[in-house]
Formats: C-alpha cells, sequence, structure tokens
C-alpha cells in the first residue's frame, strides 16, 4: 500500500490535511487501495473511478455501475463489488474476546438458550459476523440495529422482522479469516473472484 498518494483524489488528498496522520494515512491507504480494486475490476485509471467514500460515511459508487462494501479490522481490509446491493463482514478466526458476554448482552433472544456458559466461541463470532454484513446491506449502524437481525444458521437467512426484511448469507473461511457476504436475492458463492488479495497494516 505504499505510494498511496499517487492513486488519491486532489479531494481525498485535502480531506486528509484535517484529520491527524494516523487518520489520514489510514484514510488515503484505504480509499487508494478501494481504487486499486475497482480499477482492477473496471479496468480503468484509478483516478477515473467514481468513489464516494468520505470519512465516517459508507463508501459508495454510482448505482449504474454497481455496488461496493467494504469491512476492516486493525490490519485487514476487504472490498466486495456486485450488480446487486451487497454487504461484507470480515474477522479474525480465532478473534480472542467475551463471547458468553456478547451473546448475552446482543443476542440472548436468537440463540435460545439461558446457559451462555456452553456456547461456543466460533459460532458466536459466525453469528456476529453475519449481523454486521446484514448491517453493512442496510448501511446501519451496529450500535442502533444489532439488536434488529436475527441470524437463522439452519437456513442461511438474516431476518429483520419490524422492517420485514430477509437476506440470505453467504459465509466462509479465507486464510484464517471469517468472511460473511449478505445479500437479498442470492447467496454469494464466487469465492474465487476474489481479485484483491493484499494485507495492508492500519496501525
Amino acid at each position: 500500500m505504499k505510494g498511496s498518494n499517487q492513486i488519491s483524489t486532489t479531494e481525498e488528498k485535502e480531506i486528509a490535511k484535517n484529520l491527524s496522520n494516523l487518520r489520514a494515512g489510514i484514510f488515503l491507504e484505504s480509499r487508494a487501495f478501494m481504487r486499486e480494486c475497482l480499477a482492477t475490476l473496471f479496468d480503468m485509471n484509478p483516478l477515473k473511478i467514481p468513489l464516494r467514500a468520505y470519512p465516517g460515511e459508507i463508501p459508495k459508487i454510482p448505482k449504474e455501475i454497481g455496488n461496493i462494501s467494504i469491512s476492516h479490522t486493525e490490519d485487514i481490509l476487504i472490498v466486495i463489488w456486485h450488480e446487486e446491493k451487497v454487504g461484507i463482514d470480515i474477522e479474525r478466526s480465532n478473534r480472542n474476546f467475551n463471547y458468553q458476554s456478547l451473546a448475552k448482552k446482543y443476542f440472548k433472544k436468537n440463540l435460545g438458550t439461558k446457559d451462555f456458559n456452553k456456547l461456543n466461541q466460533n459460532e458466536i463470532l459466525n453469528h456476529w459476523s453475519a449481523i454486521e454484513a446484514a448491517i453493512k446491506w442496510e448501511g446501519g449502524k451496529i450500535a442502533n440495529d444489532l439488536r434488529q437481525w436475527k441470524y437463522i444458521k439452519n437456513e442461511e437467512k438474516i431476518l429483520h422482522e419490524k422492517k420485514q426484511l430477509k437476506l440470505k448469507l453467504s459465509q466462509f473461511e479465507y486464510m484464517g479469516w471469517t468472511i460473511s457476504i449478505a445479500m437479498e436475492s442470492n447467496i454469494y458463492e464466487n469465492h474465487e473472484f476474489i481479485i484483491c488479495d493484499k494485507v495492508i497494516n492500519l496501525s
């Protein structure tokens, strides 16, 4: 991800000037990576990609050329493109977290159990990741929407009962990562079409 300034627009460089050094570096690197991925897909100059990705907002491209979604952790960024609206989440498969407390706080109704000591850490991670992908699909906020979605594992579905939304889920392991993809009408199965495979350090 070196040389990010060379594939950053004038607007992106100006935005970066108003951020801290750390945030400016993350901002330029991540936008450059998105441009690189989309340029590869569309066979275009990265600077010609009509990407709108302001700090704190969901990255967007014009609807006539498709839909994108991104997810990032402290050391990786993943970008997905599709003709249809799509949401993606990526989590480290061996992530260390208090999964019992998380399940009790957010997924108590969904899991159908009162004995949270018997829960499997990987199962809760997959549950969390599935719902995050749904929130990305909707363009919502984790704090507001985490309890509103319900993941039905055996049917590969994610539901939002109040809004009567039903999404299909594709979830798979990739090089030590759990990746969840949420879509409305299709299960995303073209895992081999991941076109950019570059781990970056956002620290």
